[in-house]
């Protein structure tokens, strides 16, 4: 199989169930940009961690490709006449949503009370889990904007959210692992 198709030569590209649309469109922002976060996440993976947070994040780059096979197929055509779905894309479920749930309280457990903004940085594999928070925003943000067009899914955007909260929590926990200072955002007074 090749890679290259040459039928997005003009600027346009096929969702699943076959209908073209502009490489712009809000659809294709929405699950490149989830695309770009999972690949953030791999880095992520890649740094030297516990492994319970490297298959933590194996599993959720797994449900990000979910969320992005969701959001890259035309809602018009994922579902016949009958009722009966066309294609066969895995859901995103509750479950999934309680599972960064229960990853955050644990790792909270072991962390101290937050009193102020937390700048991003103090180690490398933290400024990674916050570059990752901010993809994570935007997708929400983007994919929340092709909700008011064409509706998605609500455990999607309930996913995204959540995710970005885990990333923030994840990357406190790896300040915490690695003893790196977590500087405290203070507003100069003037």
């Amino acid at each position: 199989m090749k890679i290259y198709t040459k039928t997005g030569d003009k600027g346009t590209t096929a969702l699943f169930g076959g209908t073209r649309v502009p490489k712009h469109h809000i659809r294709i922002e929405s699950y490149g940009t989830v695309d770009e976060l999972n690949s953030y996440l791999g880095l992520i993976r890649d740094q030297e961690m516990d492994t319970h947070y490297k298959n933590t994040l194996m599993d959720i780059q797994d449900k990000l490709f979910t969320v992005g096979a969701i959001l890259a197929t035309d809602p018009q055509k994922a579902v016949l006449k009958s009722g009966k779905e066309r294609l066969n894309i895995p859901k995103i479920e509750e479950n999934d949503i309680l599972l960064l749930e229960q990853e955050m309280d644990s790792m909270n457990e072991a962390l101290p009370p937050m009193t102020h903004f937390v700048l991003p940085g103090g180690h490398t594999t933290v400024s990674y889990c916050h570059i990752a928070r901010t993809v994570c925003r935007r997708a929400e943000r983007l994919t929340s904007f092709l909700h008011e067009n064409e509706p998605v899914d609500a455990h999607v955007l309930k996913y995204l959210n959540r995710l970005s909260d885990y990333l923030f929590v994840l990357a406190r926990k790896l300040s915490f692992d690695l003893k790196a200072e977590e500087n405290k955002w203070i507003p100069k007074k003037q």
